[in-house]
Formats: structure tokens, sequence, C-alpha cells
């Protein structure tokens, strides 16, 4: 079975990224769409900006992070910062949970 778990630097550090079946759930209904869709749409980039916030913020809390320490980081950290900055670490977070972590590169 392949890890699903992706790390990559986020604010001040290296931080471990989760999507667990959990937080997938949350993620579709905070997004309101499926997980199929939505990896679609962050590869197109044809993604609105709550999916890349959400991913990230919901990978932080599936990885172990206190939610409302996730939320925090992601307010500090992901608000108001280039697309190009944050999109990657969406991105890899996503593609983890759809093609496993050894097959994904944070960095973009």
């Amino acid at each position: 079975m392949s890890d699903i778990t992706v790390t990559a630097f986020f604010g001040d550090k290296e931080r471990p990224f989760i999507l667990t079946d959990d937080m997938v759930q949350e993620l579709e209904a905070k997004t309101q769409t499926g997980i199929g869709v939505l990896f679609q749409r962050l590869t197109a980039h044809a993604f609105m900006l709550a999916d890349i916030s959400e991913t990230i913020r919901l990978g932080l809390i599936g990885a172990g992070t206190h939610p409302e320490e996730a939320a925090r980081l992601v307010h500090t950290y992901a608000r108001n910062r280039p697309v190009a900055e944050i999109l990657p670490i969406a991105t890899a977070i996503l593609a983890a949970r759809w093609l496993g972590a050894d097959e994904v590169q944070a960095d973009g």
C-alpha cells in the first residue's frame, strides 16, 4: 500500500499533509465537488481559491495539526499570497491521495 502523506514547506517549516477519508469527505463538502473533479480543476488551473486553501487546511488536519492551528496557518501563510506559491502545495496534497506520495513532488 502506498503512503498518502506528502511533506511540503508551508509557513515556517516542512509540514506533513494527509487527506484521510474523513478529510476527503470534508473537502468535498466544503468545495461542493467530488475529489476527482477537484483534482482535475487544480491540475487544469480551473480552480476556485477556496479549493486551494481548503485542501491545505484539511491536509494539515489530516496529518494531526489541531483544527484551530491549521486554520491559523492557512490564514497567515496562504491568504493574500501568490497563487503560484500555494497551488503546488494543494496539488501535491491531492496528488499524494490520488497517486501515492512516492509519485509526488510538492515543490512544483
